[in-house]
């Protein structure tokens, strides 16, 4: 563990003690007192969180190589790289056109502009890792067109026990239903001046590939949880939920529990609807399942106990390990939608089972030094969609009555 983690580590420990006394101690308190005591507590806490994110990402970052460093062993690769940084700072476009044709991974916009070199496609695909929560968790495949359908087994094929001689009768067949992505094409349009550009320290590979995956990653990251699937991904929280159980739903439906009050949890227990949700996930999917929420209804749920005392909420204390919410990792997403009447604001499920991101191979960007000058843009764009896989792996918590 390097000696910032550790440091941040540390830190969140500290916090997370801290927090414990706070809330204790607020039990005496008026609301008013208890509610100012726990944000304090509670920023303390998401302090010490973004610190150990941001050292675990420098830490990644540091064991990435360094794009511009010369390390390429593929002579193709490398010749794409030069010329794309002659594009980029001078709008130089010689041989880059034939470069692009003969790569053959590269998907060649035919409407302008140019694809982004391999190995900077793939360092913004890792940053959007780093960056969106739903990527980190759900399935994530690679295509190279547009129409991406996959064919899900909603009823199964039965089986049964035979003797040695008995007649084997016939089996119900599986019934499959059609998943269709839902695609979009996302863009970015980062800015720099010509005078930057031109300064032979400024590594323009390495700020292309931060700027475009941060814009890539906010838009991805509301469109993954609750897009339309018009011209973009269609999020999990998009489709239809019920209070049936697995056997009962329409296809394509999700499984919502009910906390048993519009737009809040239960004054009292307030632990017994996620304990609930948990066991509504099928044993074989809650291997790998986790929580998805915003930064409010964490920092409530922090305060919740069990029955026996424990803390519902722990942090990670060591290096790459997340937060758990009931011993299941608890992931962070500001995209989802916050604690209000019927609001679907707490998600849990295995998401790699339940949910499947399509990027689209190539990124391409269009330089303009015209439109807003003294900046020179770089309007980037990717395709990308998504879609649900099994709608009984993701369990949605519905703050309402029903």
């Amino acid at each position: 563990m390097s000696t910032e983690i550790k440091t941040a580590v540390d830190g969140l420990a500290k916090s997370w003690a801290d927090f414990q006394a706070a809330d204790r101690d607020a039990k005496a308190r008026s609301d008013a007192e208890r509610k100012e005591i726990l944000e304090k507590a509670n920023a303390a806490i998401e302090a010490s969180l973004a610190a150990k994110a941001a050292a675990e990402a420098a830490a990644t970052k540091a064991g990435r190589a360094v794009l511009g460093s010369g390390g390429d062993v593929d002579p193709s690769k490398a010749e794409h790289k030069r010329a794309f940084g002659a594009f980029m700072r001078k709008g130089l476009e010689t041989g880059l056109r034939e470069i692009e044709r003969k790569a053959t991974q590269l998907a060649v916009n035919a409407d302008g502009g140019f694809a982004l070199p391999e190995e900077i496609a793939a360092d913004v695909q890792a940053r959007l890792v780093d960056i969106s929560p739903v990527r980190q968790v759900a399935t994530v495949v690679t295509v190279s067109t547009n129409d991406y359908k996959r064919l899900i087994d909603v009823r199964g094929t039965s089986s049964g026990w035979v003797g040695e001689t008995a007649a084997r009768p016939e089996t119900n067949t599986p019934q499959l239903a059609e998943r269709a992505a839902f695609m979009g094409e996302v863009y970015a349009n980062p800015r720099a001046t010509q005078w930057s550009l031109d300064d032979v320290f400024f590594n323009v590979e390495g700020w292309i590939a931060e700027s475009v995956a941060t814009e890539f990653a906010r838009a991805e990251g509301a469109a993954f949880i609750s897009g339309d699937g018009t011209n973009k991904p269609k999020g999990f929280l998009n489709y239809t939920t019920a209070a049936t159980a697995d056997a009962s739903r329409a296809d394509a439906t999700l499984e919502h529990i009910a906390t048993g009050v519009s737009g809040d949890f239960a004054a009292s227990n307030k632990a017994d609807v996620l304990i609930s949700t948990i066991y509504k996930l099928k044993a074989g999917l809650r291997a790998g399942a986790a929580w998805m929420t915003n930064k409010a209804i964490l920092g409530e749920l922090r305060a919740i106990k069990e029955t026996s005392g424990q803390y519902i909420w722990q942090p990670g204390l060591a290096a790459g390990q997340p937060s758990t919410l009931l011993g299941y990792p608890v992931f962070e997403a500001e995209d989802m939608p916050a604690k209000a009447a019927n609001s679907l604001s707490l998600a849990f499920g295995n998401f790699r089972a339940g949910y499947c991101i399509v990027d689209r191979v190539g990124i391409s960007t269009l330089r303009d030094p015209y439109s807003s000058k003294p900046y020179v843009s770089f309007y980037t764009t990717k395709r990308v969609g998504g879609m649900l896989l099994d709608s009984e792996a993701i369990k949605v918590v519905k703050f309402s009555t029903t």
